[in-house]
């Protein structure tokens, strides 16, 4: 029998955020007591109003397929989403909603991307970024940024990548894993460089509204004419609204892109759910004061999360801007040993994946390896999650690290 799996499935891996969860939910289940600190995923409800809104849908018979693009209702309330926030014009026909941001920024991929392209990704970076270009056949180049520049990649770090082959760059802010932002100087610095090799910008913005410190939201598609007309734009609804299962997405761009993205939707899941499109309908016009409660409660546990880290010997701990993850660095506890408590074996720690296993398996805290987002040494604490679990946790973590020799 001839290979059953394809080269391309075979070429890219599980999403190591979802694997660590998992592991992590199904300890748990065993009634193991274990400080999570792996998915990225909001510990508030959904608001009410939201919720309802599904469920006067369900009741109103909305349950049928809508167009694979999305409802005119949703498509024009993203419209005026970004009117309204960003002062960024979108017709209906330049707006995609997909079934979650996830599934948008790998429709406009597959309609943008050719074998032999070449797309450039600032590490760190959001794990599927790098597989979804292999996906569609494209080369991922990483251009790494530092922890000393606020993990956002500088102009002449991009320009150095660039090739003939370069078609696109990614552009994540705030961002996952760091939490890093760009502002307003520095995108519009990148917009220059895209526009001077005539290459497309695929900006990442799903962590928009959690922003802390007075640091000002841009999106690079607001840079100017020509920066608008290169650009498409991801969002959706899950981390504002704490609607992670809900599974909407949405992008905004030139409407060739768009259109070639809903092709390829149609073929593959068709629409959004019904319910979720009018759900999302529901967050996007309805008040928002359950957002500025979420990003209080965030902003407390980013600053709780930063100064105990960066108190651990030996840690450092970049201040983000946004999302709710911090990035510390761990590299001083790569190389170290400890004795395993089921096995009394001694095991050193040779790398951050080495290091996470440590943490599950001796501190029982799950948290993400670095290497999985392009920062080999460092772990990603998410802090979308309880200030209980994330006191217990960073206990367990300083006991740990202190364990080690």
């Amino acid at each position: 029998m001839k290979d059953a799996l394809s080269r391309r499935v075979q070429s890219i891996k599980d999403s190591p955020t979802l694997a660590v969860d998992a592991k992590a939910k199904a300890m748990k289940a065993q009634g193991i007591d274990v400080a999570s600190f792996g998915a990225g995923e909001p510990d508030f409800d959904t608001p009410a109003n939201i919720r309802q809104a599904a469920i006067n849908a369900i009741n109103a018979g909305f349950t049928k397929y809508t167009p694979a693009s999305g409802t005119d209702e949703l498509r024009d309330a993203v419209a005026r989403k970004f009117k309204r926030d960003q002062g960024l014009n979108y017709e209906r026909a330049q707006v995609l909603i997909s079934v979650g941001g996830k599934h948008s920024l790998y429709n406009i991929m597959q309609a943008v991307l050719d074998p032999g392209d070449e797309i450039i990704i600032p590490a760190p970076y959001w794990v599927s970024y790098p597989d979804m270009a292999i996906l569609a056949g494209a080369k991922p180049v990483i251009v790494p940024t530092s922890e000393k520049h606020g993990f956002v990649a500088r102009p002449a770090d991009i320009e150095k990548a660039i090739t003939r082959k370069t078609k696109m760059i990614v552009i994540n802010s705030p961002s996952n894993p760091t939490g890093g932002a760009y502002t307003e100087a520095e995108l519009k610095k990148i917009a220059v460089l895209a526009k001077k090799h005539d290459l497309l910008v695929m900006s990442d913005e799903i962590y928009e509204k959690m922003i802390y410190g007075g640091f000002k939201f841009y999106s690079i598609a607001q840079a100017s004419a020509d920066a608008y007309s290169r650009t498409i734009v991801f969002n959706g609804v899950s981390k504002t609204y704490s609607m992670t299962g809900w599974r909407i997405g949405y992008a905004a761009g030139p409407k060739e892109i768009i259109a070639a993205a809903g092709k390829i939707q149609s073929q593959s899941t068709s629409n959004p759910t019904s319910i979720s499109q009018k759900a999302a309908f529901a967050a996007l016009e309805g008040p928002q004061k359950d957002v500025a409660t979420m990003v209080k409660a965030f902003d407390k546990r980013r600053k709780y999360c930063v100064q105990r880290l960066n108190k651990m010997p030996k840690i450092t701990c970049f201040n983000p801007q946004g999302a709710f993850y911090v990035l510390p660095n761990f590299n001083a506890y790569i190389g170290k040993s400890y004795i395993a408590k089921n096995s009394g074996e001694t095991k050193r720690i040779v790398n951050d994946m080495d290091l996470a296993g440590y943490l599950l398996t001796e501190a029982l805290v799950a948290a993400v390896p670095g290497s999985a987002f392009g920062a080999p040494g460092y772990l990603r604490l998410s802090y979308a999650t309880g200030m209980d679990v994330i006191k217990k946790g960073l206990d367990r973590i300083e006991k740990a690290l202190a364990d080690l020799k």
